[in-house]
């Protein structure tokens, strides 16, 4: 049975969905603005947000929220943590793939998951101890053994650009046993499709929290692992958490194959000089 939280989540997360597609129409007359380096937000983005955020409100006006564009909206130890547009880029460029994002977090840590593809109508929903759900089927990760063959999700974070020729010898690496290592632009889909064994895994290094709170939540529910790139638990996934982490996601034995990659490639070093 769903939870009550779970539920307002759903609700607020098929709003958002409509104020995506009601917008898609008109990305020419959207107002962008450039938040960083290949960096960018739309009206879009902001509007999503706003009915996210009034809808979570209603019902639990005591929650802290944390959220993309509206910031840090009071701080406690149950936040809610939203991306309104997981893949802003795809999104203004017309290339259909991306989500919603809400997580629940209690101190730190996601409890209850929503994300939403609007454009598949694929609702994403997981509670922590309760599993993982694709609409209304069961979510599990995929069954691989190792790296062989298999399909790795990644992204190049536009403010990790620095770090990219290293992150590029950890792919060359994968594509001697992996069939293939994609870069889709949404994170947040990234860690839903490992959650249900679209893809095999996932990494990728300067992603925020409300980037990858929800998909770790699914990935976790769905009986897989995920770690940085030292192989340790990630930290908190709310305002009181870093800036920015690294992710590597998949079931047990692939997740652990991934993360020894990036270690002896080099890449885990060019965070943590001890690796």
């Amino acid at each position: 049975m769903q939870k009550p939280a779970v539920t307002v989540m759903v609700k607020a997360a098929r709003l958002a969905g409509n104020v995506l597609l009601r917008n898609i129409n008109k990305l020419e007359a959207l107002n962008v603005v450039q938040k960083g380096r290949m960096d960018y937000a739309s009206e879009v983005d902001a509007d999503a947000e706003k009915v996210i955020v009034k809808e979570l409100k209603r019902a639990y006006p005591e929650y802290g929220i944390f959220g993309e564009e509206g910031g840090i909206q009071g701080v406690n130890r149950m936040m809610w943590v939203i991306d309104p547009l997981d893949g802003t880029s795809n999104y203004l460029r017309g290339f259909p793939h991306y989500c919603v994002s809400i997580a629940l977090v209690e101190n730190g840590e996601p409890i209850d998951a929503v994300i939403f593809d609007p454009l598949r109508n694929e609702l994403f929903t997981a509670s922590k101890g309760n599993g993982a759900v694709l609409n209304d089927r069961r979510l599990r990760v995929s069954d691989r053994k190792d790296l062989e063959g298999t399909m790795i999700h990644t992204g190049f974070a536009p403010r990790e650009r620095s770090r990219a020729s290293s992150q590029l010898k950890t792919v060359d690496t994968l594509l001697v046993q992996a069939e293939d290592v994609r870069r889709t632009g949404s994170a947040a889909l990234d860690l839903a499709y490992v959650a249900c064994g679209r893809a095999d895994a996932y990494f990728e290094a300067g992603v925020k929290a409300w980037d990858i709170a929800a998909g770790v939540l699914l990935v976790r529910e769905a009986g897989g692992k995920v770690c940085n790139y030292r192989g340790a638990p990630l930290d908190r996934m709310d305002s009181r958490g870093p800036e920015t982490q690294q992710v590597v996601a998949g079931n047990i034995k692939v997740c652990e194959a991934l993360q020894k990659v990036i270690v002896n490639t080099g890449y885990a070093a060019e965070f943590d000089p001890k690796f």
